[in-house]
């Protein structure tokens, strides 16, 4: 599954276990653009397939997140402006589900989440120029996080991300991850 896949920003440590990646991530790493922080970052860890055209990839990860910002979770990327992230975020002293549309400018989306168990399964699709983030709830029903829009080329880099802005030696394990059709346009079944 990931003998396949490129590395950009390699982390230090990582190893691969009967499908299990486990990542630890390097000293203040991560993936932003410009606003409100006024800082350009591009040196996260990102693990990724060249894909064309329309897609569903998904992941189920975990993470030891402590610190302002640890991330984890699913990375879609045309270029150094424009990308998306989207997962679990670590931020004021809480989880989170986190989601960044770059468009020249990294934009921010967060949403606290007290039902986070330890264990979170997330899906990204595009659709042409329509990316739909959802992920999976507790009960086992695919909820809606964010709907946006980014002009990807046909051909896209498509992956897994993680990154610590605040430290280093964050620890992430990623499993069953898949990149399949897309998902049906249906968003409301």
């Amino acid at each position: 599954m990931y003998q396949n896949m490129i590395w950009f920003n390699e982390p230090p440590k990582w190893k691969v276990d009967n499908g299990l990646l486990k990542v630890k991530t390097g000293n203040k790493t991560d993936f932003w653009v410009q606003t409100f922080y006024k800082f350009v970052r591009d040196d996260g860890h990102f693990l990724y397939q060249n894909v064309k055209g329309d897609f569903t990839v998904q992941v189920t990860f975990t993470g030891d997140y402590n610190d302002l910002y640890d991330q984890a979770g699913l990375m879609l990327r045309a270029d150094d402006k424009n990308w998306v992230k989207t997962g679990v975020e670590y931020t004021d002293s809480e989880i989170h589900l986190s989601a960044v549309v770059t468009r020249e400018y990294s934009d921010w989306s967060v949403l606290n989440f007290p039902d986070y168990s330890g264990e979170l399964t997330i899906r990204m699709t595009r659709h042409g120029e329509a990316i739909r983030i959802q992920y999976l709830d507790n009960t086992g029903k695919w909820r809606l996080m964010r709907l946006g829009y980014i002009n990807m080329p046909e051909e896209c880099q498509v992956g897994i991300m993680c990154c610590s802005p605040q430290r280093e030696g964050f620890e992430v394990s990623f499993k069953d991850f898949k990149i399949s059709d897309p998902i049906s346009t249906r968003l409301h079944e």
